[in-house]
């Protein structure tokens, strides 16, 4: 069998991302390439089925000689990845029973308006606070990234700030508008998270947009800086707004809880939880839950009675709060969704399975 061109091969396995209108390319050994498309995963039966030699050719095509360096020695890595400036991915390499293995996102260059992407319009109104804290969360691979983006370009047109974007690795590139955005990606621009955050303090900014808060010490900065003036987008690798809350509190030893619990209560201005469901049409489209920082959501923060929060979100809706279930019974009501697919994304699936049967 002749050598492969890692290169070339690299640069088709990426056309076909494109292509296909796939959303991610999964390189495993012993596996033909597989795409996700609309959720599923589809492999290209036509190419060669990857021998761990085709596996680090790929790898090294897409890394730097100091990147690939690192991954030797760590065994995993976060990179950014692009194609002739037409096609720009987010990029995880790893190991998986000694051979390499790769996942690629593909992302947009164009930043998408929120009714592209089919999110509601009250998110304009926290793109025009002039402090305090918003978090989009869900699942891995369920458009954290491009909603976070979106509310942060849609101040760089509409508002004069200084916007600093803090990523691992760099996503969506901002083209500065009204606003100058300075994006800066850890471990290339800085050492990490938690020194970016430092450093901010001194940089006269106004907005940040911190792409995940993964420890105390970032969650921490985070509420300070929402504390002390500015408007901070983040996101979190959780379910709900009770959950997302619950996690930023216990992530602090016990004696320091009650003060971030303060700290939460008086800088949250919602959490924005998202799913991507297959369409019935084709594609993708969100659902959310939507938490919005009003007296009675800050007191139960403040009190410690998160629990109830679910109740105040399902009650309120006159304020513009969903529910998860809401949101996914709407799509269901106008036939984007399953009933299927609605009740695998549900968070309390006898609930909605119970609300379906009385329509």
């Amino acid at each position: 069998m002749k050598s492969m061109d890692y290169q070339h091969e690299l640069e088709d396995l990426v056309l076909n991302v494109a292509r296909e209108d796939a959303s991610d390319l999964h390189i495993t050994v012993g596996r033909h390439p597989t795409l996700r498309i609309a959720g599923q995963l589809i492999p290209l039966t036509e190419k060669e089925v990857i021998t761990p030699e085709i596996a680090e050719g790929l790898v090294s095509a897409m890394l730097t000689a100091e990147q690939k360096k690192e991954f030797m020695v760590l065994r995993e890595m976060d990179f950014s990845f692009s194609y002739k400036d037409k096609l720009r991915f987010r990029g995880n390499a790893f190991f998986q029973r000694g051979h390499i293995g790769i996942a690629l996102r593909l992302i947009s260059y164009q930043i998408r308006k929120l009714e592209d992407l089919n999110l509601p319009a009250l998110l304009v109104d926290f793109t025009r606070r002039e402090q305090g804290f918003f978090l989009v969360v869900g699942p891995t691979g369920h458009g954290k990234s491009t909603t976070l983006a979106t509310l942060v370009d849609m101040i760089n047109h509409e508002r004069a700030e200084h916007i600093v974007t803090i990523e691992d690795p760099i996503e969506y590139l901002f083209v500065p508008d009204r606003s100058i955005v300075d994006q800066r990606e850890v471990k290339t621009d800085t050492e990490s998270f938690g020194k970016a955050l430092r450093s901010m303090f001194r940089e006269d900014i106004n907005v940040a947009m911190i792409g995940e808060m993964r420890d105390a010490e970032t969650i921490s900065a985070a509420v300070t800086a929402a504390e002390t003036g500015h408007l901070i987008f983040s996101s979190l690798h959780t379910n709900s707004a009770s959950q997302t809350i619950d996690r930023i509190i216990d992530s602090f030893p016990a004696a320091q809880q009650p003060q971030t619990r303060s700290q939460l209560a008086s800088t949250l201005l919602g959490v924005f939880s998202q799913r991507l469901i297959p369409r019935v049409s084709g594609g993708l489209i969100p659902a959310y839950e939507f938490m919005i920082g009003n007296s009675a959501v800050r007191n139960l923060i403040r009190e410690n009675k998160v629990h109830e929060i679910d109740l105040v979100i399902d009650t309120s809706s006159q304020d513009g709060m969903i529910s998860l279930n809401r949101s996914l019974m709407d799509l269901l009501r106008a036939g984007e969704i399953t009933l299927e697919s609605a009740l695998n994304h549900s968070l309390n699936p006898e609930e909605l399975s119970s609300i379906s049967r009385r329509l």
